[in-house]
């Protein structure tokens, strides 16, 4: 079982360009609610992707947290590690630009996921943990969230970062940076995009040398790059016409732990003893989902079927 810990929150995205706009605000296009968050996208992709996946979590009781957890249940995700809270779910308005990528505003104060607290433990059948985005930002939660990190890498299990940066929500970045170095020697693989990294001011290689198997960065259209202790390997993008980029990273996160586990890598010394061949293929794979999720509206990620060779 993958473990996928963070946050569940409601994307505000635009609506279709011929939606008329908001009544009451002038200029401003109407706005269509879409399930979202870093890692309730994942576990959502790994579910119909098909890997036992469960989702560990603080989401709210109000009607979009209801929402959410339907769609974790319809996805096949194991919702018990959830907890539940009255706080009112937190929302990110998506503006998206004309190439399809997408922007977020953010409105997080007092919201459920920020009050996640450390769960005792986690099902015996884990093997895996990937936690990342705001989770890892937003206190009091975060603390808990790199605690769980922590403790279950300490226990063997392989581990995940995404950190998705989000700058506007991270008041001392410098603090952030350091804080982010302080994860890698408990981390097998982090995945991040091209911005990401300059906004880290870090390289893959630096990384690297910190503890991690792998890291892998996202570079849009242009594909996806792994650097290990063998040096780098690269997969071009998959041509798709862009809808939008929303959940199109979450979607490599998935990717990247289904066929890491498919091919029987998905622990700490498996994933270093990949070789190039073996990487191509698992980041070929990403390539290949993430483009059905960018022909989509919103963070629609694939099923199997659409993915079968």
């Amino acid at each position: 079982m993958i473990v996928i810990a963070g946050e569940a929150l409601i994307d505000l995205v635009p609506a279709a360009a011929s939606a008329e706009s908001a009544p009451g605000v002038p200029g401003t296009d109407a706005l269509s609610p879409r399930r979202g968050g870093g890692p309730y996208n994942t576990a959502v992709a790994l579910g119909r992707l098909g890997s036992p996946t469960a989702f560990c979590s603080r989401v709210s009781t109000d009607r979009f947290g209801q929402g959410l957890m339907s769609g974790l249940r319809d996805a096949g995700v194991d919702v018990s590690l959830v907890q539940r809270g009255p706080e009112h779910t937190t929302l990110a308005v998506a503006e998206i630009g004309e190439d399809g990528s997408a922007g977020y505003n953010f409105y997080v104060e007092g919201t459920a996921d920020r009050l996640f607290e450390l769960p005792e433990r986690l099902p015996e059948a884990a093997t895996a943990l990937c936690v990342g985005t705001c989770s890892m930002v937003l206190e009091p939660g975060a603390s808990a969230y790199e605690a769980l990190l922590r403790r279950e890498a300490a226990r063997g299990l392989f581990t995940m970062l995404d950190p998705n940066i989000r700058p506007g929500l991270i008041g001392d970045p410098e603090a952030y940076r350091e804080r982010f170095r302080s994860w890698l020697p408990h981390t097998a693989l982090v995945k991040l995009s091209v911005e990401d990294a300059e906004w880290l001011g870090g390289r893959p290689q630096e990384w690297l040398e910190q503890g991690p198997s792998a890291v892998v960065l996202t570079r849009g259209g242009s594909g996806l790059s792994a650097w290990t202790r063998e040096g780098e390997i690269s997969v071009p993008g998959e041509p798709v016409e862009v809808v939008d980029t929303i959940g199109a990273g979450d979607t490599v996160n998935a990717a990247l732990l289904h066929r890491l586990a498919t091919v029987g890598a998905l622990s700490r010394p498996a994933a270093a003893g990949l070789d190039a061949a073996g990487w191509r293929d698992v980041l070929a794979f990403a390539a290949r989902a993430a483009a059905v999720t960018c022909s989509r509206a919103g963070a629609e990620p694939p099923y199997a079927a659409e993915l079968a060779d």
